[in-house]
């Protein structure tokens, strides 16, 4: 008997699926640190050549004025979205002297917290905001981790396939809400099974001592200099990395069951008054050390594996663009950046988070408690800590699976996923690339995780030398290939429109700062 994905891929293949498919948006962001060459995070500001990271389209800055990150726009080709993001590599390392940019996820050799320089966005009320808010990431949860780089998969479908699927489904309601509960339940299944991306793309087995400080840690010592667990995949995904721990003290969790429960959920998370921040001082020798002391200051300050996003109007806030327009695209936030790749990710793994979204979205998906929803996080630990380990079982349906088992079974119900992608084609690229991962399952030590592990045991290496020797190769093979004189002029002119850009905003600015974010947050 046929499984619901196959029945659904069956009806998709009678239809023009194929050609609709083509027109996908597919975008990545890819955060770097800048490091200075003896692998310190570096103390330079971020450098003007670059234009203005407030309002430069494609290169901007994350939490730290030293974590680059590089935004393509949406093309409908990965070689485009990639052959992008190459030549913005290019340019900044046209522009950067006597840095580099950190190949891995795990930051190099910092010196605590106030080795991490906060993002600056000048002088106007936007700007202020985005550094006000890094301020008061810095107090609720440190800097350091903070400074931990990843890539972001960013995916849409046209409207057009839209319409073919909800007619194939039979549904007869408004296409907008069905396009945004269908993206809401690929949200929801892409963190049931989200915990195979860190087994499969997971590149951050081991980190510097200094990430760690003087805290405590059950990881076990590698060298003199690093620490690691042995089966870890992601340490970047663990607890460790970037994590919201306050909101169940609260009685507040983020709804994925409808697009209305999840704007619902946000909206509350940012207005809800938590005791703990209220003793951190709003204002401080003049300077915002937090935007407000609630529960989240704002939407992006919930961490999660997966987004559903809508494109801002201005200074919108993202729960009431979700709200008005519906869900636009997707955001997969669980990459590590791959130390193997100059770019951070390579086309055979978006050919497989492709194929993985469209499983994601063809197989049922059904609305979850907050039992499943306690499970999806114990797994997505129990991998980014131990996911390498043969004998590791997850957590299904109330009982336990060991992991290779769960994941034979996924790539089972998304080959036929992967017929239709290649449905046409002479070369079977899809059906390809889900054989190359599937050979990790068979054969961790396959997995970017465990060849760093013997790489760096092969080579008597810690962590620092790794990351610092995979950075430079990196900074070679982009120094090999200079931009041609169009597309370097290309970006020069992006970068000094941006700064423009900056100052026309800086001088409309007509209300002080506290009104500003009055405003903001009244918004509804």
């Amino acid at each position: 008997m046929k499984s619901v994905i196959e029945q659904r891929v069956a009806q998709l293949l009678d239809s023009d699926i194929r050609m609709v498919l083509q027109h996908r948006q597919v975008g990545l962001e890819k955060e770097s640190l800048r490091v200075a060459v003896d692998g310190g995070i570096a103390q330079t500001p971020h450098p003007p050549v670059l234009g203005s990271a407030l309002t430069h389209p494609s290169i901007t800055t994350d939490y730290s004025e030293a974590l680059l990150e590089f935004v393509t726009p949406p093309f409908q080709h990965f070689c485009d979205t990639l052959g992008f993001l190459d030549d913005t590599h290019r340019y900044v390392y046209g522009q950067l002297d006597n840095e580099i940019l950190w190949a891995s996820s795990m930051p190099c050799v910092v010196d605590g917290d106030a080795d991490i320089p906060i993002a600056q966005y000048g002088s106007s009320n936007a700007g202020l905001m985005k550094t006000a808010y890094r301020r008061g990431l810095g107090h609720r949860y440190g800097r350091m981790m903070q400074a931990i780089a990843g890539v972001h998969f960013n995916y849409s479908y046209p409207e057009a396939f839209w319409e073919l699927l909800q007619s194939v489904v039979g549904d007869q309601g408004d296409l907008q809400t069905y396009i945004s509960e269908s993206y809401i339940g690929m949200v929801r299944n892409l963190q049931r099974f989200g915990w195979l991306v860190p087994y499969l793309f997971g590149a951050s087995p081991v980190i510097c001592a200094s990430f760690l400080g003087a805290c405590p840690t059950s990881l076990q010592k590698w060298r003199e200099f690093s620490y690691y667990a042995p089966y870890a995949t992601s340490l970047r995904m663990g607890d460790i990395g970037y994590q919201n721990d306050k909101e169940g003290e609260a009685g507040i969790r983020v709804n994925y069951n409808s697009l209305q429960g999840y704007v619902d959920s946000l909206q509350a998370a940012i207005s809800t008054p938590y005791p703990e921040y209220a003793k951190i001082e709003l204002v401080r020798d003049g300077e915002w050390q937090q935007l407000n002391s609630n529960l989240l200051q704002i939407e992006n300050e919930y961490y999660s594996s997966v987004r559903p996003k809508q494109i801002l109007q201005g200074e919108e806030k993202p729960s009431l663009a979700l709200a008005r327009r519906g869900v636009a695209y997707l955001e997969l936030r669980s990459l590590d950046v791959n130390a193997y790749e100059p770019l951070g990710i390579s086309e055979e793994q978006m050919r497989f988070l492709e194929s993985f979204l469209l499983f994601s979205l063809l197989v049922p998906s059904a609305p979850y408690d907050d039992f499943e929803l306690d499970a999806i996080k114990y797994n997505i630990n129990a991998v980014a800590e131990r996911g390498r380990d043969p004998q590791l079982k997850l957590r299904r349906n109330g009982g336990e699976v060991l992991l290779r088992d769960w994941a034979h079974e996924i790539f089972e119900q998304m080959s036929a996923g992967c017929d239709l992608l290649d449905q046409d084609s002479s070369v079977h690229c899809y059906c390809d690339a889900l054989q190359q991962q599937r050979a990790k399952i068979t054969d961790p030590d396959r997995t970017p995780s465990a060849r760093m592990l013997a790489e760096m045991d092969q080579n008597g290496e810690e962590y620092y030398h790794f990351a610092l020797r995979m950075s430079r190769q990196h900074q070679q093979w982009f120094a090999e290939r200079p931009l041609d004189d169009a597309k370097r002029r290309r970006f020069e002119t992006l970068a000094r429109e941006s700064i423009e850009k900056q100052r026309a905003i800086e001088a409309a600015d007509k209300v002080s700062f506290e009104a500003f974010l009055q405003d903001y947050f009244a918004q509804s």
